[in-house]
């Protein structure tokens, strides 16, 4: 721009199998049984209630622990991604999906995107000058709870005569749908410094349509640090809480 006390969870790894299409993750709406979840078995064996949480918490510490390893270097995913990886990160999303702790999630705080199925590729990335002239940098969202807003910002750095950075900035609007989903309203956008927005201009709906968050997002697990969500156009989000927007290190 998005359960089980007392019991042990374990994953049947043997029961994982990559879809034949790697790069079409299908999400159905809330309430049904999401297709991307079927490859899963899940086994609950009972235990004493004493240190269950600990328990759980441990598993999901090591989870998102495999996940932030797992992105590290990819640039988000926003350029592609080998099969192999792309299986790899998304089978540790869904399992940490199907351990959300946070049945009833927020939006809060500020978050930094680590991974996204958004991609940018082949003509379109020659036609926005991102395989040599421009950079992508970080990309941030901004939730403001009480307006009912949220801005995306996606950062740039361009090397030409001089050496320039800049941002474009997504403010869209948000109505809780459910307990799980909001829907959003793209309201505008802009991108400064104008030497990038020159850049752009030919582009920019290409740009504004890549990056553009008008539509459903389901939020599929929150904690204290990390969010994922899945909108309607089947795209995973995965954002980690930043303390300080002083160019944290991806990941």
């Amino acid at each position: 721009m998005a359960l089980i006390i007392g019991t042990t969870v374990f994953i049947n790894k043997n029961k994982i199998e990559a879809p034949e299409n790697l790069s079409r993750m299908d999400t159905m709406r809330i309430g049904d049984r999401p297709l991307w979840f079927r490859p899963f078995t899940i086994v609950k064996v009972g235990v004493q209630n004493f240190g269950s949480g600990l328990v759980k918490d441990d598993t999901l510490a090591v989870l998102k622990r495999e996940l932030y390893q797992a992105v590290e270097g990819i640039n988000r995913g926003i350029f592609g991604l080998p099969s192999a990886k792309k299986f790899e990160i998304e089978s540790l999303v869904q399992q940490l999906e199907s351990q959300n702790p946070t049945p009833e999630p927020t939006l809060e705080l500020d978050k930094r995107l680590v991974y996204s199925t958004i991609t940018i590729l082949r003509s379109k990335r020659t036609k926005l000058g991102l395989r040599d002239f421009i950079s992508l940098d970080e990309f941030f969202q901004t939730i403001d709870i009480a307006k009912s807003k949220a801005v995306n910002v996606v950062e740039f750095s361009a090397k030409g005569l001089s050496l320039f950075s800049g941002q474009l900035s997504i403010e869209a609007s948000f109505k809780i749908a459910s307990a799980t989903r909001v829907d959003i309203n793209f309201e505008s956008s802009t991108i400064t410094p104008d030497q990038l927005m020159h850049v752009f201009r030919k582009n920019y709906n290409l740009l504004l349509g890549i990056f553009n968050p008008e539509g459903w997002l389901e939020i599929t697990y929150v904690d204290d640090t990390m969010r994922i969500g899945r909108d309607n156009k089947g795209n995973i989000f995965v954002l980690k809480k930043i303390e300080d927007r002083s160019r944290n290190p991806q990941g």
